[in-house]
């Protein structure tokens, strides 16, 4: 059956809007602003569905660069809120919106080092933010089935107004007006979580001319009060719905539309690429063997996949800590089930598999997290889906460990149901699962995009995070011969960024196991 892809992102956009730390329901706000922005300018149709959907997905790809941001500057959610508010237009506004906000309550040793990492590699970060969160969401917009149009506005959602200083920025009218569109209303939005309309208003015109389409500006701010306030008081998975461009954008397959998501909140982190793809293998493969009927297996598959998006709500500095993790950190940590729970809740057609989503870390003997739920309340997928978490975890990389051989995780899942904490009979058929081959990545005799197999090899340790200088030791050739390698293999699929190799090697089914 059919179902609106609209209806679908709509509460997916949760993920869009925890990933880049703002709160939930700004994508949606955003999303309905620029769409009667759009109209109120008599837009052809196909500009109002880019500005549309742009504005819907803005922030998608913004966890794509989440692993080098916390490497920098520790939390990338504090460093993205903390850009967002700053006028990228303006060398100013770096010292008196952006610093600030990125060393407040710090310790001074580390407000020093703060400061002296932005001024010397601030601007190259700003541009492998921009190029990574614009890839990702131009590559998720193709893999969704959105026109062009759309594709094309989400890789230049970034683009200022005036002035161009990355490869393939694009300046003025020559942004496309989904874009712009999109740029301005998630502006506002953000700045009226800040400081309500007046702030969001003052915002917008300051960056007129700079950031921001004068024009554009012209037309929205006297009637950005009226509106502001209007979706304030409605429902707004109702008032995206409503605005939807017709005809509506229709899936078939929620499967490819969960992919999407699930993909992209593995990228956070090169420990987790191909984690959501491989417990839905295992958890489908071990409904089978339990002889599920054929919906509760489709439903497992689906929920493997999303289980993991509420990552994207906890920072890269604590997923990849090598050290021990605080009681903080633990604490963050079993709040992404939590936040997982909560973005699917937000669309009709995937809240169904909100409850079995949420309990993927609980554990028959009340051990586990984030109700402390114990076996009376956990249902046979609930128990399957956390035995095949448990065993993919165990037998990819972490920061802190290597990966466990398969033997090695099989004793550690028999030794979890001996005691009480996983389900003896989940257990046994993720086993007979894994034994299959279910969760695992393979090389294509012939690798898409014209890739050699050293290029592929090249790319598994790309998207592992690997920089060109451990790519060379591991590979035993020179820096230089690395570097020619990344750069032909960027250019053969098209991408020019870490994050969205990564995503091209997963979804491709060209991930190695071992970074």
């Amino acid at each position: 059956m059919a179902v609106r892809l609209a209806d679908l992102l709509a509460g997916l956009s949760r993920l869009a809007d925890l990933g880049f730390g703002l709160r939930t329901g700004a994508a949606l706000r955003s999303c309905a602003l620029a769409t009667r922005l759009a109209r109120s300018l008599d837009l052809p149709p196909s500009d109002v569905q880019a500005a549309f959907y742009t504005a819907l997905l803005h922030h998608v790809g913004c966890a794509g660069y989440a692993h080098e941001t916390a490497r920098l500057f520790g939390d990338e959610l504090v460093v993205n809120r903390a850009a967002g508010r700053t006028d990228a237009a303006s060398s100013r506004d770096t010292l008196v919106t952006f610093l600030p906000a990125l060393t407040r309550g710090r310790p001074p040793l580390e407000r020093i080092r703060l400061v002296l990492t932005a001024v010397t590699k601030g601007a190259a970060w700003g541009d492998e933010f921009t190029t990574t969160a614009c890839e990702l969401g131009r590559d998720s917009a193709l893999r969704l089935g959105l026109p062009e149009s759309v594709q094309t506005s989400l890789l230049h959602v970034y683009d200022l107004w005036q002035g161009t200083t990355r490869p393939g920025e694009l300046n003025g009218d020559a942004i496309p007006v989904g874009a712009r569109i999109a740029r301005l209303t998630g502006l506002a939005v953000l700045f009226e979580d800040v400081g309500g309309a007046d702030l969001s208003l003052e915002a917008v015109r300051r960056r007129s001319g700079g950031m921001l389409d004068p024009a554009l500006v012209t037309a929205f701010t006297p009637v950005a009060a009226t509106w502001l306030a209007d979706l304030a008081e409605g429902d707004l998975h109702r008032d995206v719905l409503d605005a939807e461009p017709t005809p509506p954008v229709e899936v078939i397959d929620v499967r490819s539309v969960a992919e999407v998501f699930g993909d992209l909140a593995d990228v956070k982190s090169p420990y987790l690429l191909g984690h959501g793809r491989g417990v839905a293998a295992l958890a489908a493969g071990a409904g089978a063997h339990l002889g599920l009927p054929e919906s509760t297996r489709s439903d497992l598959e689906l929920a493997g996949l999303l289980h993991d998006l509420g990552r994207v709500a906890v920072s890269d500095s604590v997923w990849d800590k090598p050290g021990r993790l605080s009681e903080a950190d633990r604490e963050q940590v079993r709040l992404h089930a939590y936040h997982s729970e909560r973005i699917l809740s937000g669309s009709p057609e995937l809240a169904r598999l909100a409850p079995l989503v949420g309990r993927h870390h609980e554990r028959l003997d009340g051990s586990g997290y984030h109700r402390g739920s114990t076996g009376a309340d956990l249902s046979l997928p609930a128990r399957v889906l956390a035995a095949a978490d448990t065993y993919r975890a165990l037998t990819e990389r972490r920061p802190h460990r290597a990966a466990f051989d398969p033997v090695d995780a099989e004793r550690v899942l028999l030794e979890e149901a001996r005691r009480g904490a996983l389900d003896g009979d989940a257990v046994r058929a993720v086993l007979h699962a894994a034994g299959r081959g279910a969760g695992t990545w393979f090389h294509r005799s012939r690798p898409p995009g014209g890739l050699s197999p050293r290029e592929v090899e090249v790319l598994g340790l790309v998207a592992h995070g690997c920089s060109n200088a451990e790519i060379a030791s591991r590979l035993v050739i020179s820096r230089r011969t690395a570097e020619h390698h990344v750069q032909h293999l960027y250019t053969k699929i098209g991408v020019s960024s870490r994050a969205a190799a990564a995503l091209f090697a997963v979804e491709h089914g060209l991930l190695g196991t071992d970074g």
